[in-house]
């Protein structure tokens, strides 16, 4: 990559008013085009980075759940249709494995001052990203219904399924229990999470040979199994965003979400105030008698496409260090556990700090752990409808994921 130079603030400051806001960035001229997830803590890096747009910088932004979809065709054209792609911890190995992104080692030194290193999300000897907040799933729980029917908070799944049984018993709730199943990449991840606290691995040793189809492989799907027959009939459309508008109904006490939606939950213009004020947070469930969290950790971030001008991706840098500024996060503070110095935790941030105080296991970056993802996410909800046994449902999926390996090169 080339030499890059920083952006004259006084040509800036002659612009208009919005050139003014420009002018404060240090970005002179360019195009920024951001594509990222559609949540709250990500529509206020986006929002941030737009106050970098003038008369002479534009500053875009698409922020769909489609975005793992779009990322990998649209940066791989030349000029890439976007300049900026808001990854996690998964989403960036199509990226890095297909030559989409470029180094940020210049960027970082000429304008990353205000970067900590645990920010820098090195591949071999290059910074590749630059990670601003930290994520997981967690539990989910209204504190007045437990404390209405005696229930300790949940630390297991056992402990959630008797918490799910007595408030279906008393009457309560018929469906207490809510989780993103959704076919695809959603319920992909409730297996990824859940095997996780198993504490055993995906593959073989030093491989990419799959090695789920065992009984830690059973004891996931078995678990799912029990969350779905405590959810509501639609559980198969249920996403992240589904959730939300189930628990602000008050028809759910116990559910396992995203702490970056946790912000949301309890927020003083929430549509259901009183269930607000009654959500809590804690770490995600352990799993067979196990002590971890049954959860991955991820980190999010940005990177840079590499089929862009220079001028484009220091713009887009630039534009982005406003994106993720100490002024934007304490603006910010409930909607992210961010990784931006100076942050301070929040009651939004509890889960998410308990699951690493939990020693939460990764996502495992692996090159062909999304192979297995898609595998999990297109072959598991016949099991989830009874249409199949545990059994037959992990050969599915082993099936399709050795093919895809194979396929990929991974395998012979």
């Amino acid at each position: 990559m080339s030499t890059i130079t920083r952006s004259g603030i006084a040509v800036c400051a002659l612009l208009s008013t919005t050139g003014l806001a420009a002018a404060e960035c240090g970005i002179e001229s360019g195009s920024v085009r951001i594509l990222s997830n559609d949540f709250a803590a990500l529509h206020a890096v986006a929002d941030a980075a737009q106050t970098c747009a003038s008369d002479t910088v534009e500053v875009t932004k698409n922020q769909t759940e489609e975005h793992k979809n779009i990322q990998v065709p649209a940066l791989s054209i030349d000029p890439a249709t976007y300049t900026v792609a808001v990854i996690a911890t998964n989403s960036i190995v199509p990226l890095l494995n297909d030559d989409l992104i470029r180094p940020l080692d210049d960027l970082v030194a000429e304008h990353g001052q205000q970067l900590t290193e645990q920010q820098l999300i090195r591949v071999g000897d290059n910074i590749m990203a630059i990670a601003f907040m930290a994520n997981a799933q967690h539990l989910f729980y209204r504190e007045d219904v437990l404390e209405e029917h005696g229930i300790a908070v949940p630390t297991s799944y056992e402990e959630v399924f008797a918490a799910a049984e007595t408030l279906r018993e008393a009457g309560a709730m018929e469906a207490p229990l809510a989780a993103s199943y959704k076919p695809g990449w959603d319920l992909g991840a409730e297996f990824v999470n859940t095997y996780l606290g198993t504490g055993n691995d995906f593959f073989a040793p030093g491989s990419a040979e799959l090695a789920i189809d065992n009984e830690d492989g059973l004891r996931t799907l078995e678990t799912m199994k029990q969350m779905v027959d405590y959810m509501d009939a639609d559980w198969a459309t249920y996403d992240s965003n589904g959730q939300k508008p189930v628990w602000d109904a008050g028809d759910v006490a116990l559910a396992i979400q995203w702490g970056s939606r946790a912000g949301a939950y309890i927020a003083d213009d929430s549509p259901a105030p009183e269930i607000a004020d009654a959500t809590a947070f804690a770490a995600s469930p352990t799993i067979a008698g196990n002590s971890i969290p049954a959860v991955a950790m991820w980190w999010d971030g940005f990177t840079i496409a590499k089929n862009i001008s220079d001028e484009d991706a220091e713009a887009s840098f630039i534009a982005m260090m406003a994106g993720i500024s100490p002024e934007m996060m304490q603006e910010n503070a409930d909607a992210a556990v961010w990784l931006i110095d100076g942050y301070e935790p929040t009651p939004a941030s509890e889960g998410v700090i308990a699951d690493l105080q939990g020693g939460a296991r990764s996502f495992p970056m692996l090159p062909y752990m999304g192979l297995l993802h898609t595998a999990l996410g297109d072959n598991l909800t016949e099991y989830l409808q009874g249409n199949e046994s545990a059994e037959q449902a992990l050969a599915d999926v082993t099936a399709a994921y050795t093919t895809a390996a194979r396929e990929a090169g991974f395998l012979n």
